[in-house]
């Protein structure tokens, strides 16, 4: 029986590792090209792909970075994380090349916390006023104050 988990851990090393190759692969980026912009050494990287070694979640986090996907996927696949619920949104953030991994997350952030309000029955919205400065409402120059109220 406790040769289950144990099974279950080296299962989940070899699925990783696998995930990584296949990403890799697909990218066309050559095991050195990544391992130097991850930062790791060929061999270290080599060992992860065959399920010999488990990346810790830096780790995967660098190895992300260098195949341009979400890190939260390499989690998810590490068992690190629990798998989400798929949104066509959260999919197009984590799949943004043009985004840091530190957007993404605190776009995901806050696309989960408005689904979270806008589910518990209560409205998520926040008005956070712009607030002109109250001393020189007519500071633009054109000698009309920009804060008017409708007549």
């Amino acid at each position: 029986m406790a040769t289950d988990g144990v099974e279950k851990i080296g299962q989940a090393v070899e699925d990783i590792g696998a995930y990584i190759r296949r990403q890799r692969e697909g990218a066309e980026v050559s095991l050195r090209q990544l391992a130097k912009v991850a930062g790791i050494s060929n061999p270290y990287l080599s060992q992860i792909e065959r399920g010999l070694r488990k990346p810790s979640a830096e780790i995967l986090a660098q190895i992300a970075t260098g195949l341009r996907i979400s890190a939260e996927a390499l989690y998810v696949r590490a068992g690190i994380l629990e798998a989400r619920d798929h949104s066509p949104v959260l999919d197009a953030v984590a799949a943004d090349p043009d985004l840091t991994e530190r957007q993404k997350q605190v776009l995901t952030d806050i696309y989960e916390s408005f689904r979270r309000g806008n589910t518990g029955g209560g409205t998520a919205s926040t008005v956070v006023p712009v607030v002109e400065d109250a001393a020189d409402p007519g500071a633009d120059g054109d000698g009309a104050g920009d804060a008017r109220a409708p007549s």
